[in-house]
């Protein structure tokens, strides 16, 4: 069944894609602290949901670690690959923006070394690919260490995680000048997947965020916005390296404290506010709507000519159509294209039923924990 910490979660990947369009469509400048802060978002939340799952197969009485990593990594593939490969092939055929030259650096996931190598976001259209190489990336290791590494180590290891990631951002300011490296290479998101999975791995031990995040959390908020706010004087100023460090920290323990409070259930009227109805659908339709908004993009931008509004420039005309277009888009590929598919990931069940015959939804692991078909669902969602 799923459960209302999981529908609410829908509402923070709509509250995070939200984020991303504004900066992309509508912001003045062209970017905004504010699609930053919704990546992070949705970081949090895949660092979140996948330790869970994966810790809830592992406590499962019939688990096996190789049957477990072979269906997280078919289920992936089905979730992930169809979509984004029909966007790769679309972009080659009619080499959008030039962008063929590059394309096979997305195709293995490399998205985020390419523009790092280059320090250069050429070509645009594909640069939020960046992210989605990241997430892969983690989907490739993460699961190795959370279902073959020592059970009582693993809290250890994501807090290590969490602060190799953190000591790398010291680095840049004692050793490097600013570059598209600094913010694309692996260890630069490590932060923000490490907090979500250390909030999973306390949550099976039965432990919560920690009670200073739970209440602090809106202080940190507060600075966090000052700071963005805050002018960031010239290249090389004092200010400049210890803003950058402060942006990218801050955010870490209120959207911790957030995913936290959503995945146990808001009540009230902040809880019928997050199961909002076209919020939970524009949660679901997240991934597509993230996938596809930049080509849309550049196709509004060709048919500029017969369009009433402008939808070059950044402004209310680029967020109304191209917006309009990426959830017209987004929603036919969901219902027509990835929900379909995602119907054959009941082949690929991470604990196996406990008898020839027997119900998935009728077995329940020795901790109390989610049924195996539960698991799936929950993991649908992803």
């Amino acid at each position: 069944m799923t459960t209302q910490r999981d529908i609410q979660l829908d509402t923070l990947r709509a509250v995070a894609v939200t984020l991303v369009l504004y900066a992309h469509f509508l912001a003045p400048g062209g970017t905004s602290f504010l699609g930053h802060l919704g990546v992070r978002l949705f970081f949090v939340l895949s660092g979140f949901l996948i330790t869970r799952i994966l810790l809830e197969a592992r406590d499962a009485a019939r688990f096996e670690a190789g049957a477990a990593l072979r269906s997280f990594y078919a289920r992936r593939v089905i979730r992930i690959f169809p979509p984004y490969f029909a966007v790769l092939a679309l972009v080659w055929l009619t080499d959008l923006e030039q962008s063929r030259s590059s394309l096979a650096w997305h195709a293995l996931y490399l998205s985020n070394f390419w523009y790092a190598q280059r320090n250069d976001w050429t070509p645009w259209l594909l640069c939020h690919f960046w992210s989605l190489s990241i997430e892969e990336q983690f989907y490739l290791a993460w699961p190795l260490i959370v279902l073959l590494a020592p059970r009582k180590r693993i809290e250890a290891i994501t807090i290590g995680v969490i602060a190799f990631s953190l000591a790398y951002r010291f680095y840049w300011p004692i050793a490097a000048d600013p570059a598209l490296a600094r913010d694309l290479l692996p260890p630069a998101s490590m932060d923000a997947l490490g907090c979500g999975a250390l909030l999973a791995v306390r949550r099976a031990r039965g432990a919560d965020a920690p009670r200073w995040m739970r209440l602090g959390w809106p202080t940190l908020a507060a600075i966090f916005l000052l700071v963005v706010w805050s002018d960031p004087g010239p290249a090389n100023s004092a200010w400049e390296w210890p803003r950058w460090l402060l942006v990218q920290v801050l955010p870490l323990a209120p959207l911790v404290a957030i995913v936290a409070a959503c995945s146990n259930g808001l009540g009230g009227t902040p809880g019928r506010l997050a199961e909002l109805p076209p919020l939970l659908f524009l949660g679901r339709i997240s991934y597509g709507v993230y996938l596809y908004h930049p080509i849309l993009l550049a196709y509004a931008v060709k048919a500029q000519p017969w369009l009433p509004l402008n939808v070059s420039e950044q402004g209310p005309g680029r967020f109304l159509v191209a917006g309009a277009a990426t959830l017209t888009v987004a929603s036919l590929s969901w219902a027509l294209f990835e929900k379909p598919l995602n119907s054959l990931k009941r082949y690929f069940p991470y604990v196996a039923p406990r008898a020839r015959g027997a119900s998935e939804a009728n077995w329940i692991g020795p901790t109390g924990g989610v049924p195996a078909l539960d698991l799936q669902r929950t993991e649908a969602r992803r």
